[in-house]
């Protein structure tokens, strides 16, 4: 099997128009999922997402000084229970549970800027997380796939 070296490093920024056209169309179709699946599959509306997603961008990148490239997108963690909270209380109560989520993880953002990330790795080490977020994206992928074929 050959071993092919990888296009960029941690470090390295694009030279050729090509290369940022191919890595920015893999960043457009990496986002899109999350961030128009998610509200199809919640009945939550798909515009107050994208633009929620986006200005959370612009804040994430202005509080880490343009230094974290990054797109935040919508969380399929978050797809049950905004369907459940949606079917038994309403739209507005889930949407309640998001805000609040929001901030217990702000909370938890100014607790590691103040006492460091060491803890946390302890209690959510990248063996654990990795292994989570590959289950959640692949068990939705037949989901996905399924809305995409019936016009969902």
């Amino acid at each position: 099997m050959a071993k092919h070296a990888a296009v960029l490093d941690v470090q390295e920024v694009p030279t050729h128009p090509l290369n940022w056209l191919m890595l920015s169309l893999q960043h457009v179709f990496a986002m899109f999922g999350a961030t128009v699946l998610v509200p199809l599959l919640t009945g939550l509306n798909t515009s107050v997402a994208l633009v929620a997603s986006g200005v959370g961008t612009l804040i994430f990148l202005a509080v880490t000084r343009f230094k974290v490239p990054t797109y935040l997108g919508s969380s399929f963690a978050y797809i049950a229970p905004i369907i459940a909270v949606s079917e038994r209380w309403g739209v507005e109560d889930a949407l309640i549970g998001g805000m609040v989520a929001g901030l217990v993880y702000g909370l938890v953002s100014l607790l590691i800027g103040y006492t460091g990330a060491a803890w946390l790795l302890r209690l959510l080490p990248p063996v654990v997380i990795g292994p989570v977020i590959m289950v959640i994206g692949l068990s939705l992928a037949p989901t996905a796939v399924n809305m995409a074929m019936n016009g969902a």
